[in-house]
């Protein structure tokens, strides 16, 4: 805007300037354009005087409208209808270009009429009005060029220092204050796509405040999680070096065990697997959901016999509840350490929230084998079932329960089925029905 009023004020300077250089050049570089009228005039005085030598008086009842001299040859007036302060010659007469002419008579010339008028009036009006025109042109011109300048202002310059302010107050985080533009604004859609914009950028904000929010709930949930199983283990173990001990004790020969006892402690070792197992468990989605924030989470597929996906229900259904059906005969391209963490997570996801048979089904379509893996618990919400597979959400029933979990399970496989070129779906109808997608090879 800085530069637009230079633009103006140096337009403004050369207008005036060119003004007033056209003024002085056509001061003094007139040449002598005597009118008709004046040349008319001056021959009817001249005929009339030459008419009425010795009664010039005469002349005051012409009428002629212009003023005018008659000298004899000695430069002295023999008649004026004008009163002149300088005396007026002949040779004065050439030189100011005033129109005259001489008179005559049988003997000769007598004198001369000079019209004090040197033809240029009409010459000095137009150039007169010329520059007035010129200034008054100029005038509207620059007039225009300031409305011009505020319309700028008001309609271009304004809303971009609007958009400037409001691009600053998102760099700074403040994404509360909305962009206000006038309802006349040319850039109404340009400015209304900024406003989105902050609005995501706010909505984002906020989704990575909640993120976090979880990720230190997960932490501490982890760590409750954590501690439970630990603190089985720790029972399990003094409980068992307890009796060793007892036994060392109560006998000063080889230490045997009666078959009660053996049956106590493997029930204690199998307590301590399964929970250590538990801890891998959390432990494992916890690292694999880690890498995949960094990015750096690989999944390495190769052809597998379909055949394999039976012996990974298998041995992820430790309390044998699948009821599985026949798979295809196809050969799949996944990643066989992947898949069966996949599995895991959705059979221990139904041994927590179910707690029933689990139905395998297998079906192919369009280049896939569907593997439908489901169980007849509660199921979950129609509007929750598609929330059940995004980071560490849990269903609002089980939220606030005891039962243990961290919203990662279905999250990671989910995930795992994507990096393996699948999908997963889930469906809840007398239960939740969880597909997995399987790109054939």
């Amino acid at each position: 805007m800085k530069s637009y009023i230079r633009i103006t004020i140096l337009t403004a300077v050369i207008f005036l300037a060119g003004i007033i250089l056209f003024a002085v050049l056509t001061s003094g570089t007139v040449t002598q354009d005597t009118s008709r009228k004046t040349i008319t005039a001056l021959n009817d005085i001249a005929r009339t005087a030459e008419a009425h030598r010795s009664e010039l008086d005469s002349l005051r009842d012409m009428g002629c409208g212009s003023d005018f001299v008659i000298l004899d040859m000695t430069d002295n007036v023999l008649y004026s209808n004008t009163t002149m302060n300088d005396k007026l010659t002949v040779e004065t007469a050439i030189q100011k270009r005033y129109p005259h002419q001489y008179l005559k008579d049988g003997n000769g010339i007598w004198g001369c009429v000079i019209m004090i008028d040197d033809g240029l009036d009409g010459y000095r009006m137009l150039r007169y009005r010329f520059i007035i025109g010129m200034a008054i042109g100029g005038l509207i011109i620059l007039l225009g060029m300031v409305g011009f300048g505020v319309y700028l202002n008001r309609n271009i310059i304004t809303p971009f220092r609007k958009m400037q302010d409001f691009a600053g107050k998102v760099a700074e985080g403040r994404f509360d204050e909305p962009l206000v533009m006038d309802r006349d604004n040319l850039f109404g859609a340009f400015s209304e796509s900024f406003d989105i914009m902050r609005e995501e950028l706010s909505a984002s904000k906020q989704r990575e405040l909640e993120l976090q929010k979880k990720e230190r709930e997960l932490v501490a949930s982890l760590s409750h999680d954590l501690k439970t199983p630990v603190t089985g283990i720790k029972l399990a173990a003094e409980l068992l070096q307890m009796r060793i001990e007892v036994k060392a004790e109560n006998s000063d020969s080889d230490i045997t065990f009666g078959k009660d006892e053996i049956e106590s402690m493997n029930e204690s070792v199998d307590g301590i697997l399964q929970k250590a197992e538990h801890i891998n468990a959390l432990v494992s989605d916890l690292f694999t959901s880690t890498l995949d924030d960094l990015g750096e989470f690989t999944v390495n597929c190769r052809d597998e016999d379909s055949g394999v996906l039976a012996d990974l229900v298998k041995s992820c259904d430790d309390k044998h509840y699948a009821v599985m059906g026949e798979p295809p005969a196809v050969i799949i391209h996944i990643d066989r350490k992947r898949m069966a963490q996949v599995i895991g997570n959705i059979i221990s996801n139904s041994y927590k929230y179910a707690d029933t048979a689990i139905n395998v089904d297998f079906k192919l379509s369009d280049g896939f084998l569907e593997m439908r893996i489901g169980d007849h618990g509660q199921g979950v919400p129609t509007d929750e079932i598609e929330l059940i597979t995004n980071k560490f959400y849990r269903g609002k029933k089980w939220a606030d329960s005891s039962t243990d979990g961290n919203g990662l399970g279905l999250y990671i496989a989910k995930m795992l089925m994507k990096k393996m070129n699948g999908d997963l779906t889930a469906e809840s109808d007398g239960g939740l029905a969880i597909t997995l997608i399987i790109p054939l090879s």
